[in-house]
């Protein structure tokens, strides 16, 4: 199958918007961290209704969540193991502990009653993983954690535009991190931001993403820099480029039209597949959720990767969100050496289907009569 020709799972969706702007930046030949972001950052605080802070990637993002929240050496965090390994990456990158939790099988988020059967001294945050976009039992994991004395640190990277109880994902709760990068929900081509109300986190994440150097930001945003400094705590060179913020900037004037049809194709797949006995979708209400990815669950598949491979020759790209991360080398002790039943008994079964703005109702019928004819067989 020709590459060009294959439905691809997921891609980058611009328009000549995005590429103006980066022209712009280019033209003006001040291409580090400048106006750009402090707009970008200005627009998504006007989105979010609390402020924003915007650095390079979203791994970066919950890295600097959880430092600027005091989690360090010795300490844990409570994750479920069904995310991306960055989630797990930022944690462990703190010096911090991941304590991989099991999943609600109806939602495949963060089970809060098998987190809490993981506690110990040392548990200090709780980092809930919006999986496709859905939150899950998000009020719930809330009050286990001010029951506990924990941070939440949202994982909020595919919930871009989600709502809950007509509130935005990230316009309330404690600290919640997104990520830009070419396939989410917006991009700035790489990128994420933190966004929470507590002044000392946003203090702290503002002077760390800039190597530590204390109240650089305000120059920056001037397209200066400081060249007298203090530095008193650990710093990473975390902050967002002019050209990523750029194309953020354009991306979010027009994300009303994005989600709504990330919403519209999820509809679709919904509406063709829901009756196939053979497949379990996600019970996601799209009038909130604003879904990042398209996860099926095949009941009783042995071989997933002949219907992957089946599909790729039809030209569909599928993919497989997540391996669990308890099953990695570096992260095989972070279930405490308990077994997480429900992610074990999903995991086999999850295929991902192309889901983005450029997809078309045709492709999605394509995918569906496929997926279902190599079911049938």
């Amino acid at each position: 199958m020709n590459p060009e020709k294959m439905i691809r799972l997921s891609k980058s969706c611009i328009g000549e918007a995005e590429k103006r702007a980066v022209m712009g930046v280019l033209d003006r030949e001040y291409l580090g961290m400048g106006v750009e972001v402090k707009q970008f950052e200005e627009d998504l605080t006007t989105f979010f209704g609390r402020p924003a802070v915007c650095v390079v990637n979203g791994t970066a993002a919950l890295h600097l969540a959880l430092y600027a929240c005091g989690i360090g050496q010795g300490d844990e965090v409570l994750v479920q193991s069904l995310t991306y390994v960055a989630s797990f990456q930022a944690i462990s990158a703190t010096g911090a502990t991941p304590v991989a939790c099991d999943i609600d099988p109806s939602t495949l988020t963060l089970d809060w009653r098998d987190a809490e059967k993981r506690l110990t001294s040392r548990t200090k945050a709780v980092m809930p993983v919006h999986y496709s976009g859905g939150v899950g039992a998000l009020d719930e994991i809330y009050a286990f954690a001010r029951q506990h004395g924990l941070r939440v640190i949202e994982d909020a990277a595919h919930a871009f535009g989600t709502t809950y109880q007509g509130k935005r994902v990230g316009g309330f709760g404690d600290v919640a991190c997104f990520s830009f990068d070419g396939i989410k929900n917006i991009t700035s081509g790489e990128g994420g931001c933190i966004v929470t109300d507590d002044p000392d986190v946003l203090r702290r994440v503002q002077d760390a993403r800039l190597l530590g150097v204390e109240k650089d930001t305000e120059k920056r945003y001037a397209d200066q820099r400081s060249w007298e400094f203090d530095v008193t705590a650990q710093g990473w060179r975390y902050h967002m480029s002019n050209i990523m913020a750029a194309i953020g900037i354009e991306q979010l004037k027009h994300f009303t039209e994005l989600a709504a049809k990330r919403k519209q194709l999820a509809w679709r797949y919904d509406n063709l597949l829901s009756s196939n006995p053979k497949l379990k979708l996600l019970q996601n209400d799209y009038q909130q959720v604003v879904p990042h990815i398209y996860v099926t669950q095949i009941q009783g598949a042995n071989d997933r990767e002949s219907i992957r491979t089946q599909l790729a020759s039809k030209g569909i790209h599928t993919g497989i969100h997540y391996q669990p991360n308890h099953v990695l080398n570096m992260y095989r002790h972070a279930a405490h050496n308990t077994s997480l039943i429900q992610t074990e008994m999903v995991f086999p079964h999850l295929l991902s289907l192309p889901l983005h703005p450029d997809l078309t109702d045709q492709m999605v019928e394509f995918i569906c009569t496929e997926l279902k004819a190599l079911l049938r067989d």
